[in-house]
């Protein structure tokens, strides 16, 4: 019973910096599972996606009732995301779990530093309620992007969103706030077409599923009603806090 509260304690806190940042949750809830849990990294990637299934769920509506996503440009690249997930989910279980280790530790220390070197302007573009302007740019990049975004959800648990948020934000010019929105949109369906071959596989753990996926819901729905109050700049160096020390901890269970 600790265990499980536990469970959705974590899944709690791993919703709301999910729904904040458009991650789904998968990079705080893989490293949960399996430096505090135990799990193996194969079964807490699965868990995960069902988990970021439900941080999408909760979020997109909301950010959909502000029109603060970007749905034309979220549909758009989730095609090939959906393609570049089933394209991970089938060769998931012939990789070694300490490459995958150490593949999810290297993108988030890319990632993080990507978007500290970014930046951000003091003020938002309009009036608070006014949708941002901008023009998005790089379309090319952004469906080989997004591709590559479906390979390592379904390889690490991660919705994809880590990937499209910062390709969205610095390499297609979408601001911050619209990124980590449409994002959220988008990693829901990535991660249900990566999430059926790890059933398939026996690869979700239904008691561990569920508690988590309770919190993460909990957390989801604190986390997308807030997210208009916290300050993009804030938000960019949590981000890279939590990427940073989370990348950390992978590589010491690699070298362990």
């Amino acid at each position: 019973m600790a265990v499980a509260l536990l469970m959705i304690a974590g899944g709690t806190a791993a919703g709301v910096f999910g729904s904040l940042l458009g991650l789904g949750g998968g990079v705080l809830i893989v490293p949960l599972l399996t430096l505090v849990f135990g799990l193996e990294l194969r079964e807490a990637v699965g868990v995960s996606l069902v988990s970021v299934i439900m941080t999408s769920s909760v979020a997109a509506g909301v950010y959909l009732e502000r029109h603060t996503a970007d749905l034309r440009l979220g549909m758009r690249l989730e095609l090939f995301t959906a393609i570049g997930a089933l394209i991970g989910g089938s060769i998931a279980f012939l990789l070694a779990e300490r490459l995958l280790a150490l593949l999810f530790a290297g993108l988030l220390i890319y990632v993080a530093v990507s978007m500290l070197r970014a930046r951000t302007p003091a003020a938002p573009a309009g009036p608070p309620g006014e949708p941002e302007t901008y023009e998005v740019r790089n379309m090319r990049l952004g469906v080989v992007g997004a591709t590559g975004a479906g390979v390592l959800s379904a390889l690490l648990g991660v919705g994809g969103g880590i990937v499209k948020v910062p390709l969205m934000h610095l390499g297609m010019g979408v601001p911050l706030r619209v990124a980590t929105a449409t994002s959220n949109l988008m990693v829901g369906i990535t991660a249900a077409a990566s999430a059926v071959i790890y059933v398939i596989h026996g690869g979700v753990d239904p008691y561990v599923a569920g508690p988590t996926v309770i919190g993460v819901f909990l957390g989801a729905s604190i986390g997308s009603r807030i997210s208009h109050r916290v300050d993009v700049r804030v938000l960019r160096f949590l981000f890279v806090a939590v990427l940073l020390y989370t990348a950390f901890e992978m590589l010491m269970k690699v070298v362990a």
